[in-house]
């Protein structure tokens, strides 16, 4: 579900000393091993089970606490047999009166089990069982609980392979409310359930981090309480994630991100910068090379830079743009300001396709201002490698553009004084703060790119440390894109009308649907789509998929770029970055199945050159109410910004930060009702904590260190301890 290019947000180091951690923690952070009952084979069933945090490769104790039940099974009945209902769960006291194992050869026949009390008589049910195993569970004549599903059989009672089957002295070990958690195959309820209820018994006393007045006000259980009662409930209630208890502990995680962004906000903004404030020369350069004018927010948004970047404290800065809205020209002025002092600036995207895209825009930019720029990749290796580092050391390179190849430690920079990183939410804090520290005395100025447009009530959880520029101009001479809502019965229609537009010119993306949690089953939809319009359309429909390699990729979308393919089948892979103006019509396949950010990302593909662009949304009917308001907001506005916000009307806070959806990463318990409600109360509890104690030294502030380590918010730890 997560990969370690969806990073979470708040920082992660996992190299953060354990001796630094309150020695009360320490078994929480042991591997999952230490569990009584778990093995090799479990543990590799747990890593598949789990939500393993990024840079965590190892199942640990503590993994069991945030992975959270997604129901429960309530066996709090206990009728007697004969009140007992067919279709249920019930839990019955029981005599053993007779064992009939099926004749032997016969492994088909059950294995019947005669039970009474004193009202009627109901059968127990095993298949393929081991008559020694099933004698020692219910020996003859001896009272025992069981608890599973009442079937009827004929007109007998029955219960096929109980849950569980006690005798009177465990009584109390019997969960009569059994949260039920996500498993995968190889894993039962029964034996995660156990070793998360060992894993829970290991959970410390500890001291309570929120005051008085928010648990009063709120109804809220401690901490350890809430734990308890989310992983032991003792009613419904308590696995629902509007009940109190597990609305506490999302409280916690929203909180102790809010925390985290606080500290490493306060520990750069703190550090001493550099001056950078150029002469203009190069900017002016720049703008007279342009074939367009800045736009008013691309003038604003440069005034905020130059003044960051004047000021002695460091620029932290998100520069939020809708699709097409100008942000590489900013970041190519800013870096521009770097190199009118004689420093250097790098650019850091996600993928190797995005960043040789900025280079081909910036390219022709930078020669009429006279930079030198350089692009760095994974695909730069041996003596062609070498002479880029040799060259960027030497001071040689004004620009480097590249991926997360910028950061590695034998990339040396002669004087780094700008570091921008496009589209942000695929990096972490940490690969942020690498990328800053190769500037002069281990830091840089930071301008942040994105091009999804994030709601203002979520900028605070992810962009707490940074301050934020918004792009909400389009370049003058964009022409609105068409956007049209068509079922899927239309879609031979769709085809005849795309042979009409091909043979006037025009290029077509073709997305196909998103398939959640599997690559295999999304690449195959687009190679079906592919064979299929390849009869109408021959060798002009290329294919665009995730399994490719980087350098298929690229020569794909070269062909494309090129207008060697008119029509290109990808899947989601072609969301952010590629630039082809002459492509004009962007048809969804099955749009009911995205996200609103996601829609409107790629349809940002097309209207980029003079060609009047459609987008076409297929759906399959009947639509549900949530994805008829999504199509419709598709058809009613461009504005992304518009759209992130209703986005989160209709999804919630944690979903539309999940990490299918638009690469962001997904909470571990935060993802509930009341998320902004929650999230803003965090918010200003973080604010008034920092401005009150901000190295955390009070007896509050110790609890909330604490805080900080259960959710791994270790690079805040680092901060403090060094503060």
């Amino acid at each position: 579900k997560r990969s370690a290019a969806n990073a979470t947000t708040w920082p992660t180091f996992s190299n953060l000393k354990a001796d630094m951690r309150p020695e009360a923690l320490n078994p929480l952070f042991a591997e999952a091993q230490s569990i009584k009952g778990v093995g090799p084979r479990v543990v590799a069933l747990l890593k598949k089970a789990f939500d393993l945090p990024p840079g965590i490769s190892e199942p640990r104790v503590l993994d069991f606490l945030w992975h959270m039940p997604t129901g429960v099974i309530d066996r709090r009945s206990e009728p007697a047999v004969r009140d007992a209902v067919p279709g249920t769960i019930a839990t019955l006291a029981v005599r053993v009166l007779k064992h009939r194992a099926p004749p032997r050869g016969n492994n088909k026949a059950p294995y019947r089990v005669s039970c009474e009390d004193e009202t009627g008589s109901i059968d127990i049910v095993f298949f393929r069982a081991e008559r020694s195993f099933v004698e020692r569970q219910l020996p003859v004549g001896e009272i025992r609980f069981i608890s599973g599903r009442i079937e009827a059989y004929g007109d007998k009672l029955q219960m096929v392979h109980p849950d569980y089957i006690v005798a009177q002295e465990d009584r109390q070990t019997l969960p009569m409310l059994e949260p039920v958690y996500p498993l995968t195959a190889g894993l039962s309820a029964k034996v995660l359930g156990k070793l998360s209820r060992q894993a829970i018994a290991q959970v410390p006393q500890v001291a309570e981090w929120l005051t008085p007045q928010l648990l009063e006000a709120r109804k809220w259980p401690t901490f350890n309480e809430a734990m308890n009662r989310v992983h032991h409930p003792e009613d419904p209630t308590d696995v629902s994630t509007g009940g109190l208890a597990w609305q506490r502990l999302a409280y916690d995680e929203l909180f102790a991100g809010q925390l985290a962004l606080g500290l490493v906000r306060a520990s750069l903004k703190s550090q001493t910068g550099r001056v950078v404030e150029g002469d203009g020369r190069i900017r002016k350069r720049i703008t007279e090379a342009l074939p367009f004018d800045l736009t008013g927010s691309q003038r604003e948004a440069m005034a905020e830079i130059e003044e960051d970047l004047a000021s002695e404290s460091r620029m932290l800065r998100l520069l939020q743009g809708d699709v097409g809205s100008g942000k590489t020209v900013v970041a190519l002025l800013t870096c521009a300001i770097a190199n009118e002092i004689g420093a250097q600036a790098a650019i850091m995207a996600p993928t190797e396709v995005l960043a040789r895209q900025h280079l081909e825009t910036i390219a022709p930019l930078a020669k009429a201002a006279g930079l030198r720029i350089a692009v760095l990749t994974g695909r730069e290796k041996g003596k062609a490698r070498d002479a880029i580092l040799a060259e960027l050391a030497a001071g040689f390179i004004d620009i480097l553009i590249g991926t997360h190849a910028l950061f590695q430690p034998d990339v040396h920079y002669k004087d780094l004084a700008v570091a921008i990183i496009d589209e942000q939410h695929r990096f972490g804090v940490h690969q942020r703060l690498a990328l800053q520290s190769k500037g002069r005395d281990g830091g840089s100025n930071v301008l942040a790119m994105t091009a999804t447009p994030i709601p203002r009530t979520l900028l605070m959880t992810h962009y707490g440390d940074l301050d934020v520029s918004r792009l909400r101009d389009k370049p003058a001479g964009r022409k609105p894109v068409d956007t049209k809502a068509i079922p899927t019965e239309r879609i031979e229609e769709v085809i005849q009308g795309l042979r009409r537009a091909v043979s006037a010119g025009a290029q077509i993306y073709w997305v196909c649907p998103l398939i959640e949690s599997s690559m295999v089953s999304e690449m195959a939809a687009a190679e079906e789509r592919q064979a299929h319009l390849a009869q109408v359309f021959g060798d002009q429909v290329g294919l665009l998929h995730g399994a490719m390699s980087p350098a298929a990729k690229d020569a794909m979308m070269a062909e494309f770029a090129d207008d060697k393919i008119k029509i290109l089948v990808s899947t989601t892979v072609i969301e952010v970055g590629v630039n082809v103006p002459n492509a004009s019509i962007m048809v969804i396949e099955h749009a009911e199945r995205f996200g609103l950010a996601q829609l409107h990302q790629l349809r940002g593909r097309v209207g980029r050159g003079s060609r009047q662009s459609y987008c076409m949304l297929l759906y399959k009917s009947p639509l549900s109410e949530t994805a008829e308001a999504r199509i419709e907001m598709m058809r009613e506005t461009e504005d992304g910004f518009e759209i992130s916000e209703k986005d989160l009307e209709l999804r919630g806070g944690g979903e539309v930060l999940g990490a299918r959806q638009s690469g962001m990463p997904e909470f571990r318990v935060a993802d509930v009702p009341g998320f902004q409600d929650l999230l803003a109360a965090a918010r200003n509890d973080a604010v008034m904590v920092l401005d009150l104690d901000p190295k955390l030294e009070s007896e509050r502030g110790k609890a909330l260190r604490t805080l900080l380590y259960l959710f791994e918010c270790d690079e805040a730890v680092r901060l403090f301890r060094a503060a």
